[in-house]
């Protein structure tokens, strides 16, 4: 059922006439999207994903995630082995517990299984039973809480980092696992 509609509009001495065709026949209206404009749609929104992605790039800024995390690892670990040093007269934190001490003077792996160094249980000898094994100031817990790890290679055996002492008395970490050819070095 198909009607023609008119209407008038007055104003300031001009009348205009609208003639409007008027469809009354229900199959003609339209409802929902075309298959293609959906289509469309579909591949501009798969197009501008694809664009954020290159941009983005979510592997490079999760590296650079880890390796703050690692940064901040390193940092942790010298702060704790230098709050040892001053609480010990001095003296670096050792496993065979005496004051002279085995801290590593060569790049050394940190972890609790050797060749690795045992940063986590070394510690200093307790003054009140010299030459025996008691040991107080153990890095972990008294100066940090747990051993940081490499957050992709990490273990408790070998953390992914390592440690050493240089001839001039300077304590270096390091982060071998670094990524995108970062180097990870905090030297005190």
């Amino acid at each position: 059922m198909q009607g023609l509609l008119f209407f008038r509009v007055r104003g300031k001495g001009v009348e205009m006439v609208f003639r409007c065709m008027l469809s009354l026949n229900m199959n003609t209206v339209r409802r929902g999207f075309t298959l293609i404009e959906l289509l469309v749609v579909i591949g501009i929104i798969g197009i501008l994903a694809a664009i954020v992605l290159v941009a983005v790039n979510p592997g490079r800024q999760f590296a650079q995630a880890r390796n703050t995390t690692r940064q901040s690892d390193l940092i942790t670990i010298t702060n704790a082995i230098y709050e040892f040093a001053v609480e010990n007269n001095g003296n670096l934190p050792s496993t065979d517990y005496t004051s002279g001490g085995n801290f590593p003077s060569s790049q050394t792996c940190i972890g609790d299984t050797p060749p690795c160094f045992d940063l986590a249980g070394a510690g200093a000898e307790d003054p009140n039973n010299p030459g025996g094994i008691a040991v107080v100031d153990t890095i972990v817990p008294t100066f940090v809480a747990g051993m940081p790890e490499d957050p992709s290679a990490g273990t408790p055996q070998n953390t992914g980092y390592t440690i050493f002492v240089d001839g001039n008395g300077r304590l270096t970490a390091t982060a071998p696992n670094a990524e995108n050819d970062a180097i990870i070095t905090v030297t005190r």
